[in-house]
């Protein structure tokens, strides 16, 4: 067994001393890759397996710690995880990274079990979750939000029979449903009572708080004003896992304002995926809701003075390669026009005119990306003495 939260794939906690920036204590993050699990779990189940194996190792190369590769759920509702088993028998496990699995059900931890190595188990807690979209549990789950209700009592006894002393808890659809609207601070914190209530009468401590923005509604505000009231409400609990959605681009500015509000005594678990592909079959989005893009996420860690331990360069490939498998353009932006360039690979001034999306690879392929269509209408090169690094404005 290992406790995520115990110090694995701990991404970064301090801000540096960056020029112009106020030293920040940000909380502890750890980073969750669920592309395997959430872009092919809605892409074409024709796809090869041969396709996710390429990707997962190619994935396990980067310095991400953390990749989730599927799940044990039925084809009926989920027809590309049908192969999830032969998954697990093909790709090559890299020493370090932890490979998981959604297991949301005994029957599936069981199953898991069986699959580890090379599946990771993590130290199991008794885990509480709705859907607070009526609709949306139903389609998702094909149960109402009563009758995931009524199983709770008997998951509790079942954790505190095996001798499980700590709890998470977390609501889908937070923020609001594509078929029933917004839903209130009142409604979700309510629904986030009913769970911890539950716990603590069984004597179980709570450990962990998941807010999932499973139908993309979060704005930052909200986030800010969410996590403020749970920590006030509950400041016993430290750890909080975050699952953005971003069918409306309010992914990554939430998560920041997460960063913000949280602080130094806190964990949060951030999920994510390579490109920002993924999405749920039931939510109305498709494939249009997709995710917080790693590259983009990470990128942003990184510029905050928060280190990743991922080489961005060949997260990079890692986008690309997973457009190629899957035909289509990524939502991310990093691996469009590049991380922002550092001293000593500053682009060149007198760069000719890139226009296209091919073009702006030249970040990592040079001049051969706009070969044959880049134009330079400049009669004079472009110089100066900042070029030489002699411009008092250029930070380090």
């Amino acid at each position: 067994m290992v406790d995520y939260l115990g110090g694995l794939a701990i991404i970064g906690r301090q801000l540096k001393n960056l020029p112009g920036t106020t030293p920040v204590n940000w909380p502890t993050v750890i980073y969750s890759e669920e592309i395997v699990r959430e872009g092919f779990g809605i892409a074409d189940p024709k796809i090869p397996l041969s396709a996710r194996v390429e990707l997962i190792e190619a994935l396990s190369a980067t310095g991400l710690k953390r990749i989730s590769v599927g799940a044990f759920v039925s084809p009926r509702y989920v027809p590309q995880m049908a192969v999830f088993e032969e998954l697990l028998r093909s790709f090559r496990p890299v020493p370090g990274v932890s490979y998981l699995t959604f297991a949301h059900t005994a029957k599936a931890r069981k199953i898991a079990a069986q699959f580890s190595p090379p599946l990771t188990v993590e130290d199991e807690l008794c885990t509480l979750f709705v859907d607070i979209c009526d609709v949306h549990q139903r389609r998702n789950v094909n149960r109402s939000i009563e009758q995931a209700m009524q199983a709770w009592p008997e998951t509790i006894a079942d954790a505190k029979a095996r001798g499980i002393t700590q709890a998470r808890v977390a609501i889908y659809s937070a923020w609001g449903s594509n078929f029933l609207g917004k839903f209130s601070q009142e409604y979700r914190l309510s629904m986030l009572a009913r769970q911890i209530d539950l716990l603590r009468a069984a004597g179980l401590e709570v450990a962990e708080i998941g807010l999932h923005d499973s139908q993309s509604w979060c704005l930052p505000h909200e986030m800010e004003q969410d996590l403020q009231e749970i920590k006030r409400r509950w400041p016993q609990v430290r750890q909080f896992h975050l699952h953005m959605h971003d069918a409306r681009g309010m992914a990554l500015p939430s998560l920041y304002a997460a960063l913000r509000t949280l602080d130094a005594s806190d964990t949060v678990l951030v999920d994510g995926t390579l490109g920002g592909l993924g999405g749920g079959q039931y939510c109305g989005n498709g494939m249009a809701s997709g995710m917080v893009a790693t590259e983009d996420f990470l990128h942003m860690l990184e510029g905050m003075g928060i280190p990743t331990g991922v080489d961005m360069d060949k997260l990079v490939e890692c986008v690309w390669l997973l457009e190629r498998l899957l035909g289509v353009t990524a939502f991310g932006h990093v691996s469009k026009a590049g991380p922002r360039p550092q001293a000593g690979a500053f682009y060149d001034p007198n760069l000719p005119a890139v226009e296209s999306l091919k073009a702006a690879r030249h970040f990592k392929h040079g001049p051969a990306a706009y070969e044959g269509e880049g134009y330079s209408p400049w009669k004079l090169p472009i110089t100066g003495p900042w070029f030489q690094g002699t411009d008092p404005r250029r930070n380090s």
